[in-house]
């Protein structure tokens, strides 16, 4: 009997090795997959060099007609984001294996412009030839190291590329909503390599928390800007992204974590633009971050998976998709993910010598809004299997850990995006917000799971949280050993703002590992206190919450 099953077993192994390889050939021939499949393969971008580049339109009632070309691949991006009444219009280009050229000229160089571009611009001495949208390509038979490999749509004056290979043309296209061609040359490179967390050689470390950024795809437009006078023609993300810019070159944080709604869903019909945007804040100063996602984040095109394997895949990210958590589930567009959600990880910052772990921070995914609105109005909750994931974790960290000698007190850090429902326990000191008190209500969760118990119990002893814009202070947890509930407050103008003049601020994080310390202090956008630590306090003091003074 055992044998029996065992060869069963093998033989839906073999059938599966061959059922995945004939269809693995076939696509490569005949493009049998969905596009979103059939471009990630990586035969499909291996050993390829692109032909020939084209824009074409349909009716936007039409179904048919906006199909791919027979033989072209099509970005499944409408150039005009979903806005015009009566229009689609698409990318499409066509590649072939360098083999199979037989003489058929490849794409050498691309460009966007009005006019032609002068003949010394790009690679080569061929002509350049006119494609619909303002599309310039150079095209030639001979094979050579840089030729065009990989095509994409980025959108807006603003957009940002920070993909390794990839370069952002420069002009917008002649249609819709100021789309950008951003192009790829040679071999697809290897993914680009984690960085490794380190404390400093002062046995110092310093995290930013940047929340709610609210980018969008393009400008996008401010809300409550602070103060009032600067609203006329105020552009949400460039503001947004000049003044965390700012803050960074001027505190040099060692690591940065974006705690939620980085994407404006609403304002973002093409994510990837918002989310490249951000990113390179951190590529150009080579500052390593990690992120979770908020309630915001997947309402554009991308779901919370596809968010999280594009932010883990830049280079200086330590963002993780996490483990599959729970059962399948639906979100409220359809879309197929696990119950525990995405982003559910932990990253180690190593003391400043040897190879032994002295933080551990978690990240959590807190999800968007209550599948149970009839008993549980508002926001979702941490779940049970998120709960059971984080305590095996911590359980073989902390064995992990006492096997591996460091001579300071190990600490525990923790990212969610929105509250826990503790944030609104009344009574219990506050350090910062409005006069030392919530300038706006906590939107925690109605039910409460419970995993602000687990917290302490894994000896955690600050969690900081996004969501509430203007909410940005400290409390302090009742109990034995008490937990320091922190907010970043928003720092984002495409999110609101108001509540007492509230002005967009970070938070920021010392750890001092001698002292087994934790400092936290704000800085803000504008205004007399714009060079100022604001509220700084000590959260963690010999390694247990410290009092406030």
């Amino acid at each position: 009997m055992a044998r029996r099953i065992v060869r069963t077993i093998i033989q839906l192994i073999l059938l599966s090795v061959t059922f995945v390889t004939v269809l693995f050939f076939l696509d490569i021939r005949y493009s049998l997959l969905p596009t979103q499949i059939h471009n990630l393969l990586p035969e499909h971008h291996a050993g390829q060099v692109i032909t020939d580049i084209t824009y074409e339109s349909c009716p936007r009632i039409s179904l048919l007609s906006c199909a791919a070309k027979e033989g072209w691949v099509r970005i499944e991006k409408d150039l005009f984001l979903g806005k015009a009444w009566l229009t689609r219009g698409y990318i499409q280009f066509k590649r072939t294996k360098e083999e199979e050229l037989n003489g058929e000229k490849f794409i050498v160089d691309i460009r966007v412009k009005r006019s032609e571009p002068a003949a010394s611009e790009g690679g080569g001495d061929a002509r350049w030839e006119s494609r619909p949208g303002g599309i310039w390509i150079k095209r030639s038979p001979k094979v050579i190291d840089d030729a065009v490999t990989g095509v994409d749509v980025l959108f807006g004056p603003d957009a940002a590329e920070v993909r390794p290979g990839w370069v952002l043309r420069e002009g917008s296209l002649t249609v819709g909503e100021s789309p950008r061609i951003t192009v790829r040359k040679g071999a697809p490179p290897a993914g680009p390599k984690k960085p490794v967390l380190k404390f400093r050689s002062d046995h110092k470390f310093k995290i930013i928390q940047i929340s709610d950024l609210h980018l969008s795809t393009g400008v996008g437009a401010c809300r409550d800007p602070e103060p009032v006078e600067t609203a006329d023609g105020c552009e949400a993300d460039p503001r947004t992204l000049e003044f965390v810019g700012r803050i960074l070159d001027e505190e040099k944080p060692d690591f940065a974590v974006l705690s939620g709604d980085q994407v404006n869903g609403d304002t973002a019909p093409d994510a990837q633009t918002a989310i490249l945007k951000f990113a390179e804040l951190f590529v150009k100063r080579k500052i390593p971050y990690a992120s979770i996602l908020g309630n915001h984040d997947d309402e554009g095109n991308l779901g919370r998976e596809d968010i999280m394997k594009l932010t883990a895949s830049l280079p200086y990210s330590v963002s993780e998709v996490g483990p599959p958590i729970g059962e399948r589930v639906l979100d409220r567009k359809g879309r197929e993910g696990n119950e525990g959600g995405v982003g559910n990880y932990h990253v180690e910052v190593l003391a400043s010598k040897g190879g032994h772990s002295a933080l551990t921070i978690y990240f959590v995914d807190t999800h968007a809004y209550s599948p149970d609105e009839n008993n549980y109005r508002g926001y979702d909750w941490i779940k049970p299997s998120q709960i059971d994931w984080f305590k095996t974790l911590v359980s073989t960290l902390k064995d992990k850990h006492n096997h591996n000698p460091y001579n300071y007190i190990h600490l525990d850090m923790a990212f969610i995006h929105i509250p826990l429902p503790e944030y609104r326990l009344a009574g219990r000191p506050i350090v910062g917000g409005y006069n030392n008190a919530p300038r706006e209500p906590p939107t925690a969760p109605s039910f409460n799971s419970g995993f602000k118990d687990e917290l302490v119990a894994a000896g955690v002893s600050v969690v900081s949280a996004g969501h509430d814009h203007a909410n940005e202070y400290c409390l302090l947890d009742e109990g034995k050993e008490s937990l320091w509930m922190c907010y970043a407050g928003g720092s984002g103008f495409g999110g609101y703002g108001g509540w007492n003049k509230y002005q967009r601020r970070v938070r920021l994080f010392e750890i001092n590992a001698p002292l087994g310390r934790i400092t936290t202090w704000k800085r803000v956008e504008r205004g007399p206190e714009k060079d100022k630590k604001i509220d700084e306090q000590i959260l963690v003091e010999g390694g247990g919450a410290a009092q406030p003074k």
